[in-house]
C-alpha cells in the first residue's frame, strides 16, 4: 500500500515524539515541564505520585540522617552473690550467736562453741536448702538475716551453754595459797597458786532447790572414781569441800550443759582439765565459792 503524503507526515510525527518523549499540551499554548518517573521504587513510583498528577514536580527525597535503630534490651546482668559473713574455720562470739540461733530451731544441737566447724557447716546447709536458699554451707548475708527474722536474741547461757565463757575476776581471798577459786557468776573455776592463775575451766552448779553452798572451805578428801550413795550417780575425780558437796566432773554437763543443774556439787564438763586438776590438787587446799 502506497503512502500519501499526509501518511507520510503523521508517520515523522509518531518518530519524534518517541524520540523526545511524551508532553502535555495546555490550552494557553504554554508547555509545562516534562513528567517524571521515579523508578527508585519510593512513593509515586512508576505512576508519578501525587505531584505528578497535579503537574508539580515531587518534593526531593529527604536528606536528614536516618533514624539510629531503636536499642536492643539490655541482658540481664547477674546478681551479685550476698556478702560471706562467716564460713568453717572462723570463731569468736558472733559464731557463738549464729549457733544459738540455730539451736533456737533445731538445726543445731552442739555448741555453741564459737568455732564454725563441721556441724555448723552442715546445720547451716539444712537450714538454708529448707527455706530455698543456695545450700553452700557458709553464712551470707542473705541467710543470716533469715534467721535473725525466726529467732530472738540468745542470752549470755545460750551463748555459752556448753562453757566457752571469761572467768570472772578472783576474789581477793583467792589472791594467797593453794586455791579453787569458784565464781558463781561467770561459773568459772581458776586453779590458783600464789595469786597466779594456773588452769581455767567451765562449772555448773545445784539448782535453786539444791544449791551450791559460798563461803572459803577447804578440799577434805579426794575419790577418783567416787559414786553418790545418795543419787547413785557417778561423780569421778571428786574433791569434797563442805558435807557431800565436791568438785567433780559431769557427764550430763559435758552432755546437756548449762541446760542442767547438779545436786549441789560443782560440776566440770571437761574431762581432761579436771583429771590434770585432780592430780595437782592436795587435800586442805582452799575452796572460795563466791558470786
Amino acid at each position: 500500500m502506497r503512502t500519501t503524503g499526509l501518511g507520510r507526515a503523521l508517520a515523522g510525527a509518531v518518530a519524534l515524539v518517541a524520540v523526545t518523549g511524551c508532553t502535555v499540551q495546555t490550552t494557553n499554548g504554554s508547555q509545562p515541564p516534562p513528567v517524571r518517573i521515579d523508578l527508585s521504587g519510593g512513593p509515586g513510583a512508576a505512576s508519578g505520585g501525587s505531584d505528578a498528577k497535579n503537574g508539580t514536580p515531587p518534593a526531593p527525597a529527604s536528606t536528614s540522617p536516618a533514624a539510629p535503630p531503636a536499642p536492643t534490651p539490655e541482658r540481664d546482668t547477674p546478681a551479685v552473690a550476698p556478702e560471706v559473713l562467716w564460713s568453717r574455720g572462723d570463731e569468736g562470739r558472733d559464731v557463738r550467736e549464729l549457733q544459738a540461733r540455730l539451736r533456737q530451731v533445731a538445726w543445731l544441737f552442739d555448741g555453741p562453741t564459737g568455732l564454725y566447724d563441721d556441724l555448723t557447716e552442715t546445720a547451716v546447709r539444712g537450714f538454708q536448702g529448707k527455706r530455698g536458699l543456695p545450700r553452700t554451707g557458709r553464712t551470707d548475708a542473705v541467710t543470716w538475716q533469715r534467721l535473725l527474722n525466726m529467732t530472738r536474741e540468745p542470752t549470755k547461757w545460750e551463748l555459752y551453754a556448753f562453757g566457752g565463757q571469761p572467768a570472772a575476776a578472783p576474789d581477793p581471798r583467792c589472791m594467797t595459797g593453794r586455791v579453787l577459786c569458784i565464781s558463781k557468776t561467770s561459773r568459772t573455776l581458776r586453779w590458783m597458786i600464789d595469786g597466779r592463775t594456773v588452769s581455767t575451766m567451765a562449772v555448773r552448779f545445784g539448782s535453786e532447790n539444791t544449791p551450791t553452798r559460798e563461803g572459803v572451805f577447804s578440799v577434805s578428801f579426794k575419790s577418783r572414781h567416787h559414786v553418790s550413795t545418795l543419787y547413785d550417780s557417778p561423780m569421778p575425780y571428786a574433791m569434797f569441800f563442805s558435807g557431800g558437796q565436791a568438785v567433780h566432773y559431769s557427764t550430763d554437763f559435758a552432755a546437756r550443759g548449762y541446760y542442767g543443774a547438779s545436786h549441789g556439787c560443782v560440776n566440770v564438763r571437761d574431762e581432761t582439765k579436771i583429771a590434770a586438776l585432780f592430780a595437782q590438787v592436795r587435800s586442805g587446799d582452799k575452796v572460795v565459792v563466791y558470786w
